[in-house]
């Protein structure tokens, strides 16, 4: 459901008046996606929809803070990632973020030659295998790679040093390697 720019603008202010009819008109329009962000950082399907669901009540909430000078899908984006960062903290105990950078490979920096071999894979693939990561690794390939955070960013967000989340990208950019490379050798 795509909505013009003046339908847009004006669904948001009833919105902001708590217009049920138009914040539903909202949730419908961008749950999907919204969804799909939430998908990259929850280990399974119903927690990531509870927490797309607490991204829109956030949404709703701040809602009447939203200028209208950017992208509405992107600020939406930006408050879903931002309650999946908080549902990590919460589950920090699941959050098995290794600390030992002495324990970095060298070798895992650097890009592999063979990564090619991974284009043209069904993105379907892709983000089972970025789902078998492990909470720690994947919100940090996700922040990374998908949201476009630096690594300082990434450490402030999740409450870890720089260090880890270069160390955190490195492993999970491995264990996708791995996983990628046997499903190309099984699915052969």
């Amino acid at each position: 459901m795509n909505l013009t720019e003046k339908q847009l603008q004006n669904t948001i202010k009833k919105s902001i008046k708590r217009d049920r009819k138009s914040q539903e008109l909202l949730f419908k329009t961008y749950y999907s996606k919204m969804m799909a962000v939430c998908m990259r950082y929850s280990r399974d399907h119903d927690t990531a929809q509870d927490v797309c669901q607490s991204g829109f009540i956030k949404v709703f909430e701040k809602l009447e803070h939203y200028n209208f000078g950017g992208s509405f899908e992107g600020w939406i984006r930006r408050i879903m990632v931002n309650t999946s960062i908080d549902y990590i903290r919460k589950s920090k105990k699941e959050l098995k973020i290794i600390e030992d950078e002495s324990r970095i490979e060298t070798d895992v920096f650097h890009e592999d030659e063979n990564d090619n071999d991974f284009v043209g894979l069904p993105v379907a693939d892709v983000i089972e295998a970025i789902q078998q990561l492990s909470p720690a690794y994947k919100a940090v390939f996700n922040l990374f790679v998908m949201e476009d955070y630096s690594h300082q960013e990434v450490a402030e967000a999740l409450g870890i040093s720089q260090g880890t989340s270069k160390s955190n990208l490195a492993k999970a950019k491995k264990k996708l390697r791995a996983l990628l490379k046997n499903k190309i050798k099984y699915d052969v």
